[in-house]
């Protein structure tokens, strides 16, 4: 039963409407990837909280763009939800990518499922132990990364950036796992990986964690020191620490399309807050290192107007000038 405070008559008229419906939750990747799996995972409890049917739909297609594309114009009936990585839709959005042919903040947005941190990973032996011993080589550092927009790469930009230091962003890895093996070899310097890649990575003592490059603590890495308590970054330079949590922080975007009517969105948002407290669902997403934690549609909105509408211009074209491999 939802918990919606809400008047009876409207909650009941919006139960049954979803009542033998059949909700879409679509993806914008291929089946087994990342957030195919969170949503097969997550699909099952929201069909129970909703008391309807609520299937996966892979829609692969441009990054996710596509996906998104089909969302923005999708009919604002509530019968069709999104997982999506908030990071590549927000980069698409900032860049002017010509696939991207939506504006984020006018998504309906139902939460955000989670949007772990990233940290800075070095090699196992490293005498480099500690952010201020990296500040003070004064060395040339080799950073993996999988491609300029990816995840590795925006990572590192932003973290060289903030820290002033003298970097290389060598693309071509194949994601997080094969980059940080180039570190343990030492092929490369530095890794900039989400936290879940950098738990794995650490526990098999592959890695060294110097950091969390966010103002909060990873929950894998409490012993660790976020970047800001590790490192004093010069005030002119700490937006750009600020401007990358705030895309890390776009996370697992929970969407639907623009338009959805007031007591419907309602009734579907609360569907959501309440699935993703039940605990046999949490339980579940960590036994397979699928953690699910809920952040609130209007913060989540918040975030990504943050990224892609409320960024100061002069930061913008230096965010830009990051993502396309200036310097």
């Amino acid at each position: 039963m939802i918990a919606w405070v809400a008047p009876a008559q409207s909650q009941e008229s919006e139960k049954a409407f979803y009542a033998g419906k059949t909700v879409r939750m679509i993806v914008g990747s291929g089946v087994g990837g990342g957030y195919d799996v969170f949503s097969r995972l997550i699909a099952p409890y929201l069909s129970k909280t909703l008391g309807t049917t609520v299937i996966v739909e892979n829609q692969p297609g441009a990054g996710g763009l596509v996906a998104l594309n089909k969302l923005y114009i999708a009919p604002p009936d509530g019968l069709q939800i999104s997982l999506t990585q908030g990071t590549m839709a927000g980069i698409a959005q900032l860049t002017g990518d010509q696939a991207a042919r939506f504006d984020l903040t006018k998504f309906t947005y139902l939460a955000t499922v989670g949007a772990p941190p990233g940290l800075w990973l070095v090699p196992p032996e490293s005498p480099i132990r500690e952010v201020q011993q990296a500040i003070d080589a004064k060395m040339k550092w080799r950073w993996a990364s999988s491609g300029g927009t990816s995840g590795l790469g925006i990572g590192a930009a932003f973290t060289c950036e903030a820290l002033n230091l003298d970097c290389h962003i060598v693309q071509g890895y194949k994601g997080s796992a094969d980059a940080g093996l180039a570190v343990t070899r030492g092929e490369m310097d530095a890794v900039y990986v989400p936290e879940s890649s950098a738990n794995n990575l650490v526990k098999s003592k592959q890695n060294w964690a110097l950091a969390t490059i966010s103002r909060t603590k990873s929950r894998f890495f409490q012993d660790r020191p976020t970047i800001f308590e590790a490192a004093k970054i010069a005030p002119d330079r700490v937006w750009a620490m600020d401007f990358l949590a705030n895309l890390e922080g776009t996370g697992r975007l929970l969407m639907a399309p623009p338009g959805i009517p007031a007591a419907r969105l309602a009734y579907l948002r609360e569907a959501i807050k309440e699935t993703l407290a039940i605990p046999q669902l949490i339980a579940e997403g960590e036994r397979m290192e699928r953690i699910i934690e809920y952040t609130d549609p209007d913060t989540t909105l918040r975030t990504v107007s943050a990224v892609v509408r409320d960024v100061a211009p002069e930061q913008k074209a230096r965010a830009l000038k990051l993502l396309s491999g200036e310097k």
